[in-house]
């Protein structure tokens, strides 16, 4: 059926429900409408499909055995809430922390059915570590983090507040923007799941007290 096609194909070409929709200028309900086949695609759209997806319009209308491998190919949608998922609960829940897989690490580990997550960093004040996701034993996606905290007002606990707060639009470290009393948390990200760069501060009373980069992306 065409709804299965527009759903492989998306998926091959790493694209989430929102990022396809942006690129048509429809909404993402659209799309899952069309992949759940309670609507079709008019005739304009599935010329605009075809040339997002690199293929002829009677692939993607047409019944044959292409989309046999569907269930292989990385579901970014899913991926997205099974890392919001895992970062909910490890280091910012203090949860899944197992023993240090190589020495002085700190690694927390969060499986859930095909995914697994696991976090690796070193040090504290001043840190680097790594996020890796797996899928069926394959690496899938990454992360990699350098951070420092730059005044004795820095609080862990708010950190790790902030980094709970986590949104699937935006699932690398904490939100935009989040704050407690004296304390002030930003969050500022370029690209998205696929390849991203960012940038997180903390400021205590106006005065920045903490910072960290992170970047990374799909592996494949």
């Amino acid at each position: 059926m065409y709804s299965d096609k527009i759903a492989y194909y998306r998926k091959k070409n790493l694209l989430t429900q929102e990022a396809l929709a942006e690129k048509l200028n429809v909404s993402r309900q659209t799309i899952t409408k069309w992949e759940s086949g309670l609507i079709s695609p008019s005739l304009e759209y599935l010329i605009d499909l075809s040339d997002i997806f690199g293929t002829t319009i009677d692939s993607l209308v047409k019944d044959n055995d292409c989309i046999s491998d569907k269930y292989e190919i990385l579901d970014t949608d899913e991926l997205s809430h099974f890392i919001v998922e895992a970062k909910q609960n490890t280091y910012a829940n203090k949860n899944n922390k197992i023993l240090p897989l190589r020495s002085g690490s700190h690694d927390y580990l969060y499986k859930n059915n095909q995914y697994t997550y696991c976090d690796s960093f070193f040090g504290s004040s001043q840190f680097s570590g790594q996020e890796i996701v797996y899928q069926s034993d394959e690496v899938c996606w990454s992360m990699n983090y350098y951070g420092k905290v730059t005044d004795d007002h820095f609080s862990g606990d708010f950190l790790k507040q902030a980094l709970s707060h986590i949104h699937v639009d935006q699932p690398f470290r904490g939100p935009e923007l989040y704050t407690k009393g004296d304390y002030i948390y930003i969050c500022h990200v370029t690209g998205d799941l696929f390849h991203f760069n960012g940038e997180e501060k903390i400021y205590y009373q106006s005065k920045p007290i903490y910072e960290c980069l992170f970047h990374g992306g799909i592996i494949k």
